[in-house]
């Protein structure tokens, strides 16, 4: 692995995902086009396909030999060692209703591996940095997860699927984390949820199925800060996965958690 083509890449994802973030605080209630992306209530806009331009681009340029999959257009390029995952509005369906929650991710992964995750909250102006075995960072501040001494009495993000819908083991393990906790909180934006995690906001994250270009940043991110991810077997989560299951969490309360899951799915 070459550390000055992440770093390389570093520097050139935190100056487009700026601007394909500014193109979406731009547009934010103010988007002309509204386009249904499937049977399961995904929608794309405009700005999707103007955020994902400028980043391809770029990233074409800098890096012309590596493989790239985005959200909107899919694969460009041969498949090699190098592999970027874009998406240019995670969270469309919030920022199609006016809803100030969305992000851009953009990730490097090397080997199936992230190396490098960078995600971008254009209205708050929350940059989100990780790079493997160097930490996470909010706005060049290094973040940590935290350790809640009541877990019970904290907050879980849950993510599902947009083909998961009401999937009859989702459905019962949603409501049993629904009732076991303070809070549980679905954002449907989830790279903002991962970075929650990694930032200390919530406690832990539920995944049920959710596989695509918005989930690897977020897994770096919060491994960088301090945070273990792990499949329902309680197994540690690596490479990539077209069916992912997962518990995100400070390492203090990975066996409750993992508890938690099996009761809810039994």
């Amino acid at each position: 692995m070459d550390n000055e083509i992440i770093f390389k890449a570093k520097e050139l994802s935190e100056r487009i995902i700026r601007q394909a973030g500014q193109i979406s605080k731009e547009k934010f209630d103010n988007f002309v086009e509204l386009k249904s992306k499937d049977d399961f209530g995904d929608v794309v806009t405009e700005v999707d396909h103007i955020a994902e331009e400028i980043i391809i681009n770029q990233i074409r340029t800098a890096f012309p030999n590596h493989q790239i999959h985005s959200e909107e257009v899919g694969v460009i390029g041969e498949e090699n060692d190098w592999l970027w995952l874009i998406d240019p509005l995670d969270g469309t369906n919030n920022f199609a209703i006016g809803l100030s929650v969305f992000t851009t991710s953009i990730t490097l992964m090397y080997k199936r591996e992230p190396v490098l995750g960078v995600i971008y909250e254009p209205m708050t102006d929350r940059l989100f940095t990780s790079v493997r075995d160097h930490g996470a960072y909010c706005n060049t501040r290094p973040i940590k997860i935290k350790s809640n001494p009541n877990i019970l009495k904290g907050n879980i993000g849950w993510i599902q699927g947009h083909k998961v819908q009401n999937d009859i083991k989702a459905v019962k393990l949603r409501q049993f984390i629904d009732i076991s906790f303070k809070r549980m909180m679905r954002l449907w934006a989830p790279t903002l949820v991962w970075c929650m995690l990694a930032k200390g906001d919530i406690d832990g994250i539920i995944l049920f199925n959710s596989e695509g270009d918005d989930l690897y940043s977020g897994i770096l991110m919060v491994k960088e800060a301090g945070g273990i991810v792990i499949d329902f077997d309680g197994n540690p989560f690596t490479g990539m996965n077209a069916e992912p299951y997962i518990i995100a969490c400070h390492p203090d309360h990975k066996e409750q958690l993992l508890r938690m899951v099996r009761t809810g799915l039994s």
